[in-house]
């Protein structure tokens, strides 16, 4: 009897709907290789779900989402709805209120560098040759959702804005928990990044990790780090980490920094997981309005966070090794714009796809 998993797939704005439709392809792959079915549904998000309906996420397509087994996402944004609408009308919003209904409170984002392209990053190549990095990020908490928030007018003139960082002892546990199970799947090292010298909540933070880590997981190596002083050491010696345990916050702004030791924003993917619904699954990269509808946006990203959505969510390591693998033999060939260097081919978006798919055989 064929296994059949239910997918939705959003590809958002920009670049959005030219990497998702390599991903299909590597979809349509993986069905005849493992004898496997995709239910396939898709839905609008961000922006372009805001010009048809209004807002960026519906009611219906959340609930459509609800329902599957998981969710391949592409990107949301764009300069043409930049202050133009109200906070929760802008295309990011979508994004947000899509995790926080889903709890996906665990954001994992690999920064693995494929040897292939050592020399593409900014660093010298016996910095980043091997290097595997995986931030743990909290993603349902922390200033993006803390309140009291907003623009607001102060009584002499003038405005102030407000945001405000908050996490609970629960909230920290449970991402912490994610952090010290994966080290044990890799390294079993993990750096907890934060800023205990100015801040309550980062001190709460440090405090609830040590004592998670006394109680249940003494067997894997724990080192505090500031989160500026995490940022030195990226570039500094970025091998010298395994695991990376932060909020939303200093994740969203410490992964985006570990991207570009890799070679290009464009190869990395991310994984959002919560307690047992759908994991959301997208790459680090933005929408690239600059380039959207010129078919040379790099889907390796994409392909890879397809890849981490049959790991996590389907029960599909072996194909998720399969893709991992022929997007490595793929780059001993055919780049994109933005990875490309003398001796290879440059090759557009569905020429990417081809090469991936050349690989799998």
């Amino acid at each position: 009897m064929t296994t059949t998993h239910k997918v939705m797939l959003l590809p958002g704005d920009g670049i959005g709907p030219e990497i998702m439709a390599e991903v299909k392809r590597v979809m349509t792959w993986i069905e005849g290789a493992y004898g496997v079915s995709f239910d396939v549904s898709e839905g609008l998000i961000g922006g372009c779900s805001y010009e048809e309906f209004g807002h960026p996420l519906t009611d219906e397509t959340l609930a459509r989402a609800k329902a599957s087994d998981a969710i391949v996402m592409g990107c949301v944004g764009g300069p043409q709805w930049d202050g133009k609408t109200d906070y929760d009308k802008r295309p990011e919003a979508g994004l947000l209120r899509i995790r926080k209904e889903l709890d996906l409170f665990a954001n994992l984002r690999p920064a693995m560098c494929f040897d292939a392209l050592a020399d593409a990053s900014s660093l010298k190549r016996e910095y980043v040759a091997g290097l595997d990095i995986l931030f743990v990020r909290e993603l349902a908490g922390g200033v993006y959702f803390g309140e009291p928030r907003g623009i607001e007018d102060l009584p002499g003139g003038g405005r102030v804005g407000i945001n405000t960082q908050r996490y609970t002892d629960a909230e920290i546990i449970r991402i912490a928990r994610v952090a010290f199970e994966m080290a044990r799947k890799r390294g079993n090292k993990v750096h907890s990044a934060e800023k205990a010298n100015v801040m309550e909540s980062g001190l709460l933070w440090r405090e609830e990790v040590t004592k998670l880590h006394a109680a249940e997981y003494s067997d894997v190596q724990l080192e505090h780090i500031l989160a500026d002083n995490c940022a030195m050491q990226l570039v500094k010696n970025p091998k010298q980490f395994d695991v990376i345990l932060t909020d939303n916050l200093f994740g969203d702004l410490l992964s985006d920094a570990a991207a570009m030791l890799t070679g290009s924003l464009g190869m990395l993917p991310s994984a959002s997981l919560g307690s047992g619904g759908p994991g959301l699954y997208e790459p680090v990269h933005g929408s690239a309005p600059d380039i959207a509808g010129q078919g040379i946006a790099n889907p390796i990203a994409a392909i890879l966070s397809l890849a981490m959505a049959l790991r996590y969510s389907l029960d599909m390591g072996d194909a998720a090794d399969a893709v991992e693998a022929a997007v490595s033999k793929a780059l001993d060939s055919a780049r994109t714009g933005d990875i490309w260097a003398e001796g290879f081919e440059r090759v557009g978006t569905t020429g990417m796809g081809d090469a991936i798919l050349a690989a799998l055989g």
